[in-house]
């Protein structure tokens, strides 16, 4: 038994070495330079506040106002063009087995305040359920029955996904009369103002061929130029 006791702490004292040795030769420079990171990041990040500070406060003493880059001008109907001045406007929304928000996406395009005559919505289906595909061509019908130009397209393959829908889509006669177009995900929901604070960048500034929206929660909208029968745009 004494025998045993005096193995057992002579175990017990070799740990306690290796430990200290490991401690010392690992653990010991592994924390050091921790802190020294830490360290060097509150550093980093104590000199760009102050950095940011002294330029704000230069940018309020010397009234500096951010430079305006682009041109912005309000749409208006003209007195004897009504609103025929105002570009014609293709609306895609590409969908797959959307169930849960097809309608609020097919209604909040159907919503945009814009001249009814001047603008085409086109749903690009993909859908594979043939319940959730006669639901989005149901409200398509609703919609077109208030006086909406909505298209519900198909297709017979899925080549792409939703690029290639959006590809198909262009191919369409009546998308030849447009002069810009509008790409709105499934889940999109845009306010009714988006294309009046949108198109104004696209036709006051020339060498501009797209306009992307702030992204706020899942909301991403883009915007490209078309070719039309009276010239590029």
């Amino acid at each position: 038994m004494e025998a045993f006791q005096v193995a057992s702490g002579g175990v017990v004292m070799q740990l306690e070495f290796v430990w200290k040795h490991i401690r010392q030769g690992l653990v010991v420079p592994m924390v050091t330079v921790a802190v020294f990171l830490c360290l060097g990041m509150l550093l980093m990040d104590f000199f760009e506040k102050v950095y940011m500070a002294i330029v704000i406060s230069f940018v309020k003493l010397c009234g500096r106002k951010p430079e305006k880059r682009y041109k912005w001008e309000t749409l208006k109907e003209d007195v004897e063009l009504g609103n025929s001045n105002y570009p014609m406007v293709l609306v895609q929304i590409p969908m797959y087995n959307e169930g849960e928000v097809y309608q609020l996406s097919i209604g909040a395009a159907c919503g945009l305040s814009w001249p009814s005559n001047r603008i085409i919505i086109q749903i690009l289906d993909d859908s594979t359920d043939p319940a959730i595909k006669e639901l989005v061509q149901v409200e398509c019908r609703k919609w077109e029955s208030k006086g909406v130009n909505i298209k519900y397209e198909i297709r017979d393959n899925r080549n792409g996904y939703k690029a290639g829908a959006l590809k198909e889509g262009i191919k369409h006669s009546y998308v030849m009369q447009c002069d810009y177009v509008a790409i709105f995900d499934a889940d999109f929901q845009p306010e009714s103002d988006f294309l009046y604070q949108t198109i104004p960048f696209l036709l006051n500034n020339p060498k501009i061929s797209l306009v992307q929206a702030r992204w706020m929660f899942e909301i991403e909208l883009r915007f490209a130029r078309t070719i039309s029968p009276r010239g590029a745009h």
